[in-house]
């Protein structure tokens, strides 16, 4: 009873992870029942096969949902039930042609998705700082948990504390867009309810993606289970190429050298600081495209295809490149959404200046600074009158101000601390300056980096503090690149393959440096309780900051290149693997995809027992969980 109990009741303390045995015995069984149901089903009931499939595979995922989150199974529930309903009254206001009508059922499904989403995900947030504007002690109250207690005994569920969701961003961004095809017409809402629940909860993508829209996944609910020898061959390969990215790499890197430096920096010097930082980037890439990985090849498996969320992102030539490689599902949901429906590079309207001024408003009330607030409403004034004065500009204003939104608001989709929004705006304005850069000739690019260099050296000579140190030295870097690149234009030098491949190698350093800067705001607000991130989230990025920008000991290096020799080796390992040339990497997939059977058998039973070698005591969760 002890063992049966322990199989089917949710423990906070032990969820179902793709790096645990346990959930591949769950997934032998789930897998072995599915092959009977695709076997033993006769193809002539044709849809009632393919129903039943859906409906065990909904169970399976609410049941893979209820062992990793407990009773927040049913807030997945209520959403899966609300939006099947409000997307068939937007379809029938639609055939009925009260267009009205349609949009206050759409405005009605966002308005509850996303209201869900804030009170899990943003209540600390807004609580604090709506105290800290007026001065009031509200506290959060978890109303959840006081109606769970009106069912339960008295005091089983804590109302003091809110306890977010896994998955909820993901779940909720995959339904918005359903409701929001069918407003559009780009899809037929789904009849059965219990299909469309299988589309929300599909346990490989549901607790960290990535998101699939309902264009993309919902017409594979009515095709034929079909698994190629290849596509099998592929399927098994993602798996194991994703458990070997999340052990292998990510959660060595993290809790041999990453972890430590990050929990207390001060401990470490500017070089072992500077050094985590960089292998937090792969890290981070490791983990959740490691994650990505391994639920495209589950998915596979059972006959249905996941997009793709990473394609080699740090090859990016430039910070939009990268975003359109990193998590690209999220930015395919952004871009759809949110930054089109502003107006994309075509114009700004009422939700421009809406989402600029809740901008400016968050922004004030987390610095207590009230002149913020008037320096966005002078940016938005400005941006009209230049639109006006200069119409030839305007459609690259109307870009950059969308994008700018875009990127603070997928900042803060990642979690409710001040460092998100800040890395979230950072981004934003590295890709805005990208754009500028691409459009200056060579002269006002070599003019505009030396002034910028000689003022952040003299910034750093008058207040000597590391931040202005850290940032003239990389200036300083940046400018020499672009003294070369300028007297080489001057020179009026050919574009040889030589050239041309340092170019792109130096944009690609440039990109990596300062997407890995901006690790240092994300990776300080995760894994923090609500209450406290924004504090602690910040002293641990202002410490490291410090560290790096402060003075350094070159004999220290050496003795860290020694004493972490082997997370040394693992980073530059993973950095060369990532660089690797793309049709390298789907040769190697073909290759694997085509052994024979007893062969790929051979390779993946010493895979795995390599994997297990690097198991850690205490298994490292997947970063991407906690968003």
């Amino acid at each position: 009873m002890e063992w049966i109990k322990y199989i089917f009741a949710f423990n906070s303390e032990s969820p179902l992870l793709f790096t645990q045995f346990y959930f591949w015995a769950f997934f032998a069984l789930v897998y072995a029942l599915f092959a009977l149901i695709m076997e033993l089903v006769p193809n002539k009931i044709g849809n009632k096969k393919l129903h039943l499939r859906n409906i065990y595979l909904l169970f399976v995922s609410w049941f893979f949902y209820y062992k990793t989150s407990g009773l927040f199974l049913l807030i997945l529930a209520f959403i899966t039930l609300s939006d099947w309903l409000i997307a068939r009254r937007i379809k029938s206001s639609i055939s009925k042609q009260k267009s009205l009508t349609a949009k206050c059922w759409l405005c009605l499904s966002v308005a509850i998705d996303l209201g869900l989403l804030a009170y899990f995900k943003y209540a600390y947030f807004f609580t604090n700082m709506i105290n800290d504007l007026f001065g009031t002690g509200f506290r959060v109250f978890d109303i959840f948990a006081y109606v769970g207690n009106g069912f339960a005994e008295a005091g089983r569920f804590s109302v003091d504390t809110i306890i977010l969701p896994v998955g909820i961003s993901f779940y909720i961004f995959q339904v918005i867009s359903y409701t929001a095809d069918v407003f559009r017409g780009r899809i037929q809402p789904v009849k059965n309810i219990l299909d469309f629940g299988f589309y929300v909860s599909f346990f490989p993508q549901l607790v960290a993606g990535p998101i699939v829209r309902a264009e993309e996944f919902i017409p594979q609910l009515y095709k034929p289970f079909r698994l190629s020898r290849r596509a099998f061959g592929i399927a098994v390969f993602w798996i194991i190429n994703g458990l070997a990215k999340k052990i292998i790499m990510s959660d060595y890197l993290a809790v041999n050298l990453i972890d430590r430096v990050f929990d207390n920096p001060l401990l470490f010097s500017g070089f072992e600081n500077l050094f985590a930082l960089f292998a937090y980037s792969l890290q981070v890439y490791a983990d959740f495209s490691g994650y990505t990985d391994i639920a495209i090849g589950v998915a596979m498996l059972m006959g249905f295809y996941l997009p793709m969320n990473f394609n080699s992102p740090y090859k990016s030539q430039s910070p939009q490149e990268f975003w359109r490689r990193w998590h690209m599902s999220l930015g395919r949901w952004l871009k759809t959404y949110l930054y089109i429906p502003l107006g994309g590079n075509r114009s700004i309207g009422f939700g421009t200046f809406f989402w600029l001024t809740v901008i400016g408003l968050v922004t004030m009330a987390l610095t207590g600074s009230w002149w913020l607030l008037a320096v966005f409403a002078v940016l938005g004034i400005v941006i009209v009158i230049v639109a006006k004065v200069r119409p030839s500009h305007k459609k690259l204003l109307y870009a950059n101000l969308n994008s700018f939104i875009t990127q603070v608001l997928g900042g803060l989709w990642h979690g409710a601390s001040w460092n998100f929004i800040i890395w979230g705006g950072i981004n934003g304005i590295g890709m805005i300056v990208e754009k500028i850069w691409r459009e200056m000739n060579w002269h006002v690019r070599f003019v505009l980096m030396t002034l910028l260099s000689t003022g952040l050296w003299a910034a750093d000579y008058i207040w000597n503090l590391p931040v202005w140190r850290l940032f003239a030295v990389w200036t300083s870097i940046v400018w020499g690149g672009t003294f070369i690149r300028y007297i080489y234009f001057l020179c009026k030098g050919p574009d040889t393959k030589f050239t041309k491949g340092a170019a792109t190698a130096w944009a690609i350093a440039q990109t990596f440096t300062f997407i890995t800067f901006t690790r240092l705001f994300f990776r300080s607000s995760s894994n923090l309780d609500p209450a406290t991130a924004n504090e602690v989230a910040w002293a641990t990025a202002k410490n490291m900051v410090n560290q790096i920008g402060g003075a350094w000991s070159n004999a220290i290096i050496p003795d860290f290149l020694w004493a972490y020799k082997y997370v040394v080796a693992m980073f530059v390992a993973g950095m060369v693997i990532h660089w690797l040339p793309t049709n390298w990497k789907r040769r190697y997939r073909l290759w694997f995809s085509a052994m024979p059977l007893w062969v790929m058998v051979f390779v993946v039973c010493a895979a795995i027992a390599v994997i297990y070698q690097f198991v850690t005591a205490d298994m490292q969760p997947f970063i991407y969980f906690q968003f």
